[in-house]
């Protein structure tokens, strides 16, 4: 990282740059692509190699599986759809999403499959784009005849290429009651793959089409996608799962032949995308800059801030901070920010460096990226080491607790 001109103080930089080397020292994390930005001030960080015992080492234009950092990406898509009145917040999704009409709910969410009440009114859009439609995963409910049956039946995305396509994912999803009346509760994941659904179907487009045509060629996201073509695929790392006991690196998806290595039968909302930090740079500075990039403007202004402003009701975020507070052995501390937009996390207290107004997601692979419009400033951290172990999550945090301070103002 080079020297601060008002942006970021030189010392400040070298901070980050020695904290994101000793992780990498530590042999715990192979390699990794840090992006920083600041108004007109970039700098970039690619340390480590690609494969935990060496070899090629980490680029600026490395590949990543983005995991759960693909959210706040493919939820514009929805919104390019409520600024043209093609959808609207309240309106019902069953004329879309009929295997969602006529729902049933668990009386208890820890209760059988078959012990429910009618739900007390349809799903709507707005709930979708909340995570509030009703299902979702739930940390604290592991072992529960609801979270046994979502992983049973595949309704839920471990990787590009674990899901059927779309029309058999619906019929799926369908079969399992709601866990949480509509518009309740906050429910992680499902209704981002939901979404995806809902667009294609709006559209009559598959959803990656729609995504590339109104989102990622506009932005010049050119590296990111649902797989990666086969002259891109020697920038793709392996993926880790390191061992919890022992912190062994384990391949959970290699590049060549991987789950990324061909177009998936379902291109996942919630956690499918491949990318750069170039390109989710691209996105996340045009939400700084309110739905432009440079004289286009691809969301409108209103569309952004909704995506970018907490949406839960005080009960609601209460919930959701409760959650990552008692999922904390799991999530490593990641998820502790209280609010949520649309597709994405908003900090509404301030529980470590990053301020409330913060907003933007992380994933379950090791990546982070968030924008902070108070100071104008992004950063994006990615790796290829899932959160399997607590060694990325310190990483993320370690990340911005130095990030923050390198701030000159």
């Amino acid at each position: 990282m080079g020297t601060g001109n008002g942006g970021f103080s030189k010392a400040g930089l070298h901070r980050v740059r020695d904290v994101l080397a000793r992780h990498v020292g530590s042999g715990r994390i192979p390699g990794l692509v840090a992006l920083v930005s600041r108004g007109d001030e970039t700098h970039v960080e690619a340390l480590g190699t690609m494969r935990h015992d060496g070899g090629a080492p980490m680029r600026r234009e490395t590949l990543f599986r983005m995991a759960s950092t693909t959210k706040p990406v493919t939820m514009a898509p929805v919104m390019v759809l409520l600024d043209e009145c093609r959808l609207r917040l309240d309106d019902l999704v069953d004329p879309w999403l009929p295997e969602l009409a006529d729902r049933r709910v668990l009386k208890r969410i820890d209760g059988p499959l078959d012990d429910t009440v009618p739900a007390r009114r349809p799903i709507t859009v707005r709930d979708l784009l909340t995570s509030t439609f009703g299902l979702g995963v739930d940390l604290t409910a592991l072992g529960s005849p609801i979270m046994d049956a979502v992983f049973e039946r595949g309704v839920f995305s471990q990787g590009a290429a674990s899901l059927p396509e779309p029309d058999e994912w619906m019929r799926r999803l369908g079969t399992l009651p709601l866990m949480r009346q509509p518009g309740e509760h906050w429910q992680y994941h499902l209704s981002h793959d939901v979404l995806g659904v809902l667009v294609a179907r709006v559209t009559g487009q598959p959803f990656e089409t729609f995504l590339r045509e109104r989102v990622l060629d506009p932005l010049g996201m050119k590296d990111t996608g649902f797989h990666v073509p086969a002259d891109k695929i020697d920038r793709l790392p392996p993926g880790y799962v390191p061992d919890p006991r022992t912190g062994e690196f384990t391949v959970w998806d290699e590049a060549v032949g991987g789950q990324y290595s061909a177009p998936p039968a379902f291109q996942s909302g919630g956690g499918g995308l491949v990318s750069t930090v170039d390109d989710y740079h691209a996105y996340f500075r045009m939400l700084l800059n309110h739905g432009m990039h440079g004289t286009e403007r691809i969301l409108s202004r209103p569309a952004v801030q909704l995506m970018t402003t907490n949406r839960l009701t005080p009960e609601q975020e209460a919930a959701r901070s409760a959650l990552a507070r008692d999922a904390v052995h799991v999530s490593f501390g990641q998820g502790q920010q209280g609010g949520w937009g649309f597709g994405m996390a908003v900090r509404t207290y301030r529980g470590d460096y990053a301020p409330i107004g913060q907003y933007g997601w992380d994933g379950g692979t090791g990546t982070t990226t968030y924008a902070d419009p108070d100071h104008q400033l992004t950063g994006i951290l990615l790796t290829q080491v899932g959160m399997s172990t607590p060694d990325s999550a310190r990483l993320i945090h370690d990340f911005w607790t130095t990030l923050y301070q390198a701030i000159d103002d």
